[in-house]
């Protein structure tokens, strides 16, 4: 018994009917639709963190997140229906000059950019301010 099935007597296999191609399957999709830029774990941890901190202090109350061809868009808003307060951004293509990652408030004014990401984030930690009486 084999696992081919049975031929008529008027059919035959021949290897000249079928043709076949080996195509790697990463290269076929990557060609067909490229990934988008999304932020790793540890990145996403890093975010998630702040928001947590600015949401427990009531500065923030909702957040959305979108993975685009050329950057990923974490972004926060006091109030579901109006423009995010911030924008955090990771985009790839600018790694080797400004950095990946960027902040963004809502008049679209870059805050803060540069290659590491913890280091960009530190614009949201809160200063100090001497108060006189």
């Amino acid at each position: 018994m084999t696992d081919q099935p049975d031929l008529r007597h008027s059919e035959s296999r021949s290897v000249e009917n079928t043709s076949s191609v080996v195509v790697d399957l990463r290269e076929y999709k990557q060609s067909k639709d490229p990934l988008p830029v999304t932020f790793h774990r540890g990145e996403l941890d890093a975010i998630l963190w702040i928001y947590g901190r600015m949401v427990g202090e009531g500065e923030w109350r909702d957040y959305a997140i979108d993975h685009l061809k050329e950057k990923a868009v974490f972004s926060v808003f006091k109030r579901s229906g109006e423009m995010p307060l911030f924008r955090i951004e990771k985009n790839p293509k600018l790694a080797a000059k400004q950095g990946a990652f960027s902040v963004i408030n809502t008049n679209g004014m870059t805050l803060k950019r540069g290659h590491d990401l913890q280091q960009v984030l530190k614009v949201f930690d809160k200063q100090l301010k001497l108060v006189e009486k």
